[in-house]
């Protein structure tokens, strides 16, 4: 897979925010690339190296009735990459730190 395949985007939550400052980033990614994969793209993409990636995928959850429509949020699969003690920071999101 090409690495602009593999990352769909970052993911921006409270949490996440708060884990820029250990180097360690969230982003959204293809249900099917493998940990190698998305250490490949972040790798290639940033410019960084990478010490480890953990993922998991969300499931469908319920929403809100509206009227006679029941629906559900889409589920996606998320990725939590690690950068190595003596690697630079992502440029990206040091701006929002």
């Amino acid at each position: 897979m090409e690495a602009t395949k593999v990352i769909i985007k970052p993911l921006m939550s409270e949490k996440s925010y708060a884990d820029i400052a250990k180097k360690r980033y969230w982003f959204v990614v293809d249900k099917a690339a493998t940990k190698s994969q998305i250490k490949n793209a972040v790798e290639e993409m940033f410019g960084v190296s990478v010490d480890s990636v953990n993922t998991s995928i969300t499931s469908q959850k319920p929403k809100k009735r509206h009227g006679r429509t029941v629906g559900h949020t889409s589920s996606h699969k998320k990725a939590i990459v690690v950068l190595k003690a003596d690697s630079k920071p992502i440029a990206f999101f040091e701006s929002l730190s």
